[in-house]
């Protein structure tokens, strides 16, 4: 199944999602696009199909560990567990971090949000934070947030295209201008705001912080590197990240291959980041994906082959 996306227009907004997703009329300012969402308040629905107009929320209630898998509903109930999206940043997003699930149930009765970036593409220079330069610790932060000297110990990447982040609950990191990544996380909604640039909201009014909310989300553990590093390899799954809530490959395709999910008891999602393929089940069902596109797969999906037309690359996600 496909979705039909939800999307954000946001201050920050730029103009390359719905050319990406080839959508027109083409909007300006838009931020997000949500391709696969149980958020209450942005529920997913079925673009075409069999389901065509059904909502995420009524397919799991119609058919849950069909669609979702019996160990996935174990895990996380009727909730769908993952929440994808496109993100394109025409200026810097806010300095942030996402609470762990026991913080994150305790404050707000919700998953926390641990999650991962692949860069679509980026524009020359462009940035993201993940992470410290340097070891500090609750009260440091609290006291260079002050002095508004906190972006000094921050971690600075430069991004290209293919470059991935994990990001597990308690990370602080930021995206920067010029960045159009793929967003995969828990479905949560929950942002601490640690630093805006002093810059003021829609009201005019400077945008609320977080501060004693963030102090105890942030993870302070100093690494010598927080991006992901992998070699790429044609028409083989390259895992990308591997967690308790989702596991994710990065398929680079040339010619046809399959892909054996029988032991999985997981739904599995194909998000197409370039070119086009056509996807076919062992039910018989047939679907022609291109760039943009997010596929849901069920979970008693027992096998899948992949036939690019071209050269097609896709990230596959999925509770392992």
């Amino acid at each position: 199944m496909t979705f039909k996306p939800i999307l954000k227009k946001i201050i920050w907004g730029g103009n390359d999602i719905c050319p990406f997703k080839e959508l027109s009329p083409v909007q300006d300012g838009i931020g997000e696009s949500w391709e696969l969402s149980h958020v209450d308040g942005n529920y997913s629905v079925v673009a075409e199909g069999t389901f065509a107009d059904c909502s995420i929320d009524e397919l799991i209630k119609k058919a849950g560990p069909q669609l979702v898998g019996e160990k996935v509903m174990k895990q996380f109930g009727t909730r769908f567990p993952l929440l994808i999206k496109f993100i394109d940043a025409r200026r810097d997003l806010s300095i942030q971090v996402h609470p762990n699930d026991e913080l994150a149930r305790q404050r707000h009765n919700s998953f926390g949000k641990t999650e991962m970036w692949y860069v679509i593409r980026a524009s020359e220079g462009a940035c993201l934070y993940s992470g410290f330069s340097k070891q500090i610790d609750g009260d440091e932060y609290v006291r260079r947030i002050s002095e508004k000297s906190f972006m000094e110990v921050l971690k600075k990447y430069e991004v290209k295209a293919g470059d991935v982040f994990f990001l597990p609950a308690g990370r602080v990191h930021a995206i920067g201008a010029g960045c159009f990544i793929t967003e995969i996380q828990q479905t949560s909604d929950i942002t601490y705001r640690i630093y805006d640039y002093d810059r003021l909201g829609a009201d005019g009014k400077p945008r609320e912080l977080h501060t004693e909310l963030a102090k105890d989300a942030i993870d302070y553990t100093l690494y010598s590197d927080y991006q992901t590093h992998y070699d790429s390899e044609l028409n083989e799954a390259v895992n990308l990240a591997k967690c308790k809530y989702f596991t994710t490959n990065l398929l680079e395709l040339t010619y046809p291959i399959s892909r054996d999910f029988s032991s999985l008891d997981s739904f599995v999602v194909e998000i197409c980041m370039e070119g086009k393929t056509i996807l076919n089940d062992d039910k018989g069902h047939s679907l022609s994906i291109h760039q943009g596109q997010t596929v849901l797969i069920p979970a008693d999906t027992k096998e899948i082959t992949l036939v690019p037309d071209g050269t097609c690359k896709l990230l596959e996600t999925y509770i392992a």
